[in-house]
Protein backbone atom coordinates (compact mmCIF):
# COMPACT_ATOMS: atom_id res chain seq x y z
CA UNK A 1 0.00 0.00 0.00
CA UNK A 2 1.37 3.42 -0.98
CA UNK A 3 1.93 6.13 1.60
CA UNK A 4 -0.45 9.10 1.58
CA UNK A 5 2.42 11.34 0.47
CA UNK A 6 3.00 9.07 -2.51
CA UNK A 7 -0.69 9.28 -3.38
CA UNK A 8 -0.50 13.08 -3.11
CA UNK A 9 2.47 13.17 -5.49
CA UNK A 10 0.62 10.96 -7.95
CA UNK A 11 -2.47 13.18 -7.77
CA UNK A 12 -0.41 16.31 -8.40
CA UNK A 13 1.28 14.70 -11.41
CA UNK A 14 -2.09 13.65 -12.85
CA UNK A 15 -3.49 17.14 -12.22
CA UNK A 16 -0.61 18.78 -14.10
CA UNK A 17 -0.98 16.35 -17.01
CA UNK A 18 -4.71 17.11 -17.20
CA UNK A 19 -4.23 20.88 -17.06
CA UNK A 20 -1.67 20.73 -19.86
CA UNK A 21 -4.43 19.48 -22.19
CA UNK A 22 -6.84 22.39 -21.58
CA UNK A 23 -7.46 25.09 -24.17
CA UNK A 24 -7.30 28.83 -23.36
CA UNK A 25 -11.11 28.90 -23.42
CA UNK A 26 -11.28 26.07 -20.87
CA UNK A 27 -8.80 27.86 -18.59
CA UNK A 28 -11.24 30.78 -18.55
CA UNK A 29 -14.31 28.59 -17.89
CA UNK A 30 -16.41 28.57 -14.69
CA UNK A 31 -15.95 25.92 -12.00
CA UNK A 32 -17.91 24.64 -9.02
CA UNK A 33 -15.99 27.09 -6.80
CA UNK A 34 -18.26 30.12 -6.89
CA UNK A 35 -16.80 32.89 -9.05
CA UNK A 36 -13.46 31.20 -9.56
CA UNK A 37 -12.50 30.31 -13.12
CA UNK A 38 -10.35 27.27 -13.88
CA UNK A 39 -7.34 29.61 -13.81
CA UNK A 40 -8.26 30.75 -10.30
CA UNK A 41 -8.78 27.23 -8.95
CA UNK A 42 -5.38 26.15 -10.23
CA UNK A 43 -3.79 29.24 -8.69
CA UNK A 44 -5.39 28.32 -5.37
CA UNK A 45 -4.20 24.70 -5.46
CA UNK A 46 -0.54 25.71 -5.78
CA UNK A 47 -0.64 29.00 -3.86
CA UNK A 48 0.57 27.63 -0.51
CA UNK A 49 3.46 25.33 -1.45
CA UNK A 50 5.98 28.02 -2.48
CA UNK A 51 5.56 29.92 0.81
CA UNK A 52 8.12 29.93 3.60
CA UNK A 53 6.81 29.68 7.16
CA UNK A 54 7.20 33.43 7.54
CA UNK A 55 5.30 34.09 4.32
CA UNK A 56 2.56 31.67 5.33
CA UNK A 57 2.08 33.36 8.69
CA UNK A 58 1.98 36.74 6.95
CA UNK A 59 -0.67 35.61 4.50
CA UNK A 60 -2.80 34.11 7.26
CA UNK A 61 -2.56 37.38 9.21
CA UNK A 62 -3.56 39.46 6.19
CA UNK A 63 -6.37 37.04 5.49
CA UNK A 64 -8.03 37.96 8.77
CA UNK A 65 -8.80 41.40 7.32
CA UNK A 66 -9.44 40.34 3.72
CA UNK A 67 -12.70 39.25 2.14
CA UNK A 68 -12.26 35.60 1.20
CA UNK A 69 -9.40 35.21 3.67
CA UNK A 70 -5.97 33.79 2.93
CA UNK A 71 -7.29 31.78 -0.01
CA UNK A 72 -8.39 34.95 -1.80
CA UNK A 73 -4.98 36.50 -1.27
CA UNK A 74 -3.26 33.44 -2.73
CA UNK A 75 -5.53 33.40 -5.77
CA UNK A 76 -4.90 37.11 -6.38
CA UNK A 77 -1.14 36.60 -6.20
CA UNK A 78 -0.87 33.48 -8.35
CA UNK A 79 -3.66 33.96 -10.90
CA UNK A 80 -1.55 36.59 -12.66
CA UNK A 81 0.68 33.76 -13.87
CA UNK A 82 -0.10 32.29 -17.30
CA UNK A 83 -1.41 28.71 -17.45
CA UNK A 84 1.91 27.22 -18.53
CA UNK A 85 3.66 28.75 -15.50
CA UNK A 86 1.01 27.41 -13.13
CA UNK A 87 1.37 23.92 -14.61
CA UNK A 88 5.15 24.19 -14.25
CA UNK A 89 4.72 25.20 -10.59
CA UNK A 90 2.54 22.17 -9.90
CA UNK A 91 5.14 19.92 -11.50
CA UNK A 92 7.91 21.62 -9.51
CA UNK A 93 5.97 21.08 -6.29
CA UNK A 94 4.81 17.56 -7.11
CA UNK A 95 6.21 16.78 -3.68
CA UNK A 96 3.90 18.79 -1.37
CA UNK A 97 5.59 21.12 1.07
CA UNK A 98 4.62 23.44 3.86
CA UNK A 99 0.95 23.66 4.80
CA UNK A 100 -0.16 21.07 2.25
CA UNK A 101 1.94 18.33 3.87
CA UNK A 102 -0.44 18.41 6.84
CA UNK A 103 -1.91 15.11 8.07
CA UNK A 104 0.73 13.15 6.20
CA UNK A 105 -0.05 14.79 2.85
CA UNK A 106 -3.82 14.43 3.14
CA UNK A 107 -4.33 18.17 2.70
CA UNK A 108 -2.52 18.16 -0.64
CA UNK A 109 -4.23 14.97 -1.81
CA UNK A 110 -7.73 16.06 -0.81
CA UNK A 111 -7.42 19.66 -2.01
CA UNK A 112 -6.02 18.61 -5.36
CA UNK A 113 -8.50 15.79 -5.93
CA UNK A 114 -11.60 17.81 -5.08
CA UNK A 115 -10.49 20.85 -7.05
CA UNK A 116 -9.70 18.75 -10.10
CA UNK A 117 -13.32 17.60 -9.97
CA UNK A 118 -14.44 21.22 -9.50
CA UNK A 119 -12.87 21.83 -12.90
CA UNK A 120 -13.78 18.59 -14.65
CA UNK A 121 -17.49 18.47 -13.80
CA UNK A 122 -18.48 21.78 -15.47
CA UNK A 123 -16.25 20.98 -18.45
CA UNK A 124 -17.87 17.56 -18.87
CA UNK A 125 -14.51 15.79 -18.55
CA UNK A 126 -14.97 12.90 -16.08
CA UNK A 127 -12.07 10.79 -14.83
CA UNK A 128 -11.58 7.40 -13.23
CA UNK A 129 -10.04 8.33 -9.89
CA UNK A 130 -7.68 5.65 -8.53
CA UNK A 131 -9.56 3.83 -5.78
CA UNK A 132 -6.81 4.09 -3.15
CA UNK A 133 -6.62 7.89 -3.48
CA UNK A 134 -10.39 8.23 -3.39
CA UNK A 135 -10.81 6.06 -0.27
CA UNK A 136 -8.18 8.03 1.66
CA UNK A 137 -9.80 11.30 0.61
CA UNK A 138 -13.31 10.13 1.54
CA UNK A 139 -12.13 9.17 5.03
CA UNK A 140 -10.28 12.47 5.53
CA UNK A 141 -13.13 14.61 4.16
CA UNK A 142 -15.46 13.34 6.90
CA UNK A 143 -13.51 15.12 9.64
CA UNK A 144 -11.20 17.66 7.96
CA UNK A 145 -12.24 21.03 9.49
CA UNK A 146 -12.40 23.10 6.27
CA UNK A 147 -14.64 20.51 4.56
CA UNK A 148 -16.94 19.46 7.41
CA UNK A 149 -18.08 16.44 5.42
CA UNK A 150 -19.17 14.57 8.52
CA UNK A 151 -21.49 17.41 9.50
CA UNK A 152 -23.15 17.49 6.09
CA UNK A 153 -23.55 13.72 6.07
CA UNK A 154 -24.61 13.27 9.71
CA UNK A 155 -27.64 11.07 10.21
CA UNK A 156 -27.04 9.20 6.95
CA UNK A 157 -25.03 6.19 5.85
CA UNK A 158 -22.89 7.00 2.83
CA UNK A 159 -22.31 3.94 0.62
CA UNK A 160 -20.04 3.95 -2.43
CA UNK A 161 -21.33 1.75 -5.23
CA UNK A 162 -17.98 1.54 -7.03
CA UNK A 163 -15.65 1.18 -4.03
CA UNK A 164 -15.39 -0.83 -0.85
CA UNK A 165 -16.23 2.24 1.25
CA UNK A 166 -19.08 3.26 3.52
CA UNK A 167 -19.46 5.41 6.61
CA UNK A 168 -22.07 6.78 8.99
CA UNK A 169 -25.40 5.61 10.36
CA UNK A 170 -28.93 6.26 9.23
CA UNK A 171 -30.83 6.17 5.92
CA UNK A 172 -28.53 5.29 3.04
CA UNK A 173 -27.16 7.63 0.40
CA UNK A 174 -25.68 5.58 -2.43
CA UNK A 175 -23.61 6.44 -5.46
CA UNK A 176 -20.14 6.68 -6.93
CA UNK A 177 -17.41 7.49 -4.40
CA UNK A 178 -16.52 10.66 -6.30
CA UNK A 179 -20.08 11.98 -6.01
CA UNK A 180 -20.20 11.18 -2.28
CA UNK A 181 -16.95 13.09 -1.82
CA UNK A 182 -18.15 16.12 -3.76
CA UNK A 183 -21.41 16.27 -1.81
CA UNK A 184 -19.51 16.07 1.48
CA UNK A 185 -17.43 18.97 0.17
CA UNK A 186 -20.63 20.96 -0.38
CA UNK A 187 -20.94 20.63 -4.15
CA UNK A 188 -24.65 20.45 -5.01
CA UNK A 189 -23.77 19.45 -8.58
CA UNK A 190 -23.07 15.88 -7.43
CA UNK A 191 -26.51 15.28 -5.88
CA UNK A 192 -27.88 14.14 -9.24
CA UNK A 193 -25.49 11.17 -9.16
CA UNK A 194 -26.77 9.89 -5.80
CA UNK A 195 -29.85 8.02 -4.60
CA UNK A 196 -31.34 6.50 -1.48
CA UNK A 197 -33.72 7.34 1.37
CA UNK A 198 -31.14 9.57 3.08
CA UNK A 199 -30.74 11.87 0.09
CA UNK A 200 -33.48 14.41 1.04
CA UNK A 201 -31.80 14.95 4.41
CA UNK A 202 -28.46 15.51 2.72
CA UNK A 203 -29.95 17.86 0.13
CA UNK A 204 -31.44 20.08 2.84
CA UNK A 205 -27.97 20.68 4.26
CA UNK A 206 -26.63 21.67 0.85
CA UNK A 207 -29.24 24.31 0.16
CA UNK A 208 -28.08 27.92 0.61
CA UNK A 209 -29.67 29.59 3.60
CA UNK A 210 -31.73 32.63 2.74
Amino acid sequence: MATVMTLARQERADFADFLATLTPQQWDSPTLCGNWRVHDVVAHVISYDPLSIRELVGRMARGLATKGGANAIGVAEFSVLPPEDLVALIRRHAEPRGLTTGFGGRIALTDGLIHQQDIRRPLGLPRQIPAERLCVTLDFARWAPPIRGGLRARGTRMVATDLDWSAGRGPEVRGPGEALLMVMAGRCDAVADLAGPGLPRLERRLRPRG
